[in-house]
């Protein structure tokens, strides 16, 4: 059994409209993403071809466009989101997401949600 490589996006800060309260549907908040893409490297690791590996550039600038223009009400809805934008990726087979809302309870470091998706099931 073959298993995978992890490309990393780590800490990935930035501001959405997310939440059900009144205030989060009108003020930009911050949330941290983290992003692990699990993919088979051996392929790029020989040709030196970014096109044999998973473009973590493009995906992470899908990702800023899609937080940023999104308008979700649950953090559970854009981390699938995002899962969905990674598994386009001809290269990546899974990937785990990670997101966060710092400010989202008042003792609270931050709160927030892991989910693993594969091909089969995104």
């Amino acid at each position: 059994m073959l298993k995978y490589d992890r490309i990393k996006i780590t800490d990935l800060h930035l501001r959405a409209i997310i939440g059900i309260n009144p205030d989060e549907r009108k003020n930009l908040q911050d949330v941290l993403i983290n992003v692990v893409l699990y993919v088979d490297s051996r392929p790029a690791a020989a040709s030196d071809d970014i096109s044999d590996s998973a473009n973590y550039r493009t995906i992470t600038k899908e990702i800023i466009k899609l937080v940023e223009s999104s308008k979700f009400y649950l953090i559970e809805k854009l981390a699938s989101e995002i899962a969905t934008i990674c598994l386009k990726s001809q290269q990546v087979e899974t990937v785990s997401v990670n997101v966060q809302k710092p400010t989202a309870l008042r003792f609270a470091k931050s709160v927030g949600i892991t989910i693993e998706r594969g091909k089969t099931q995104s």
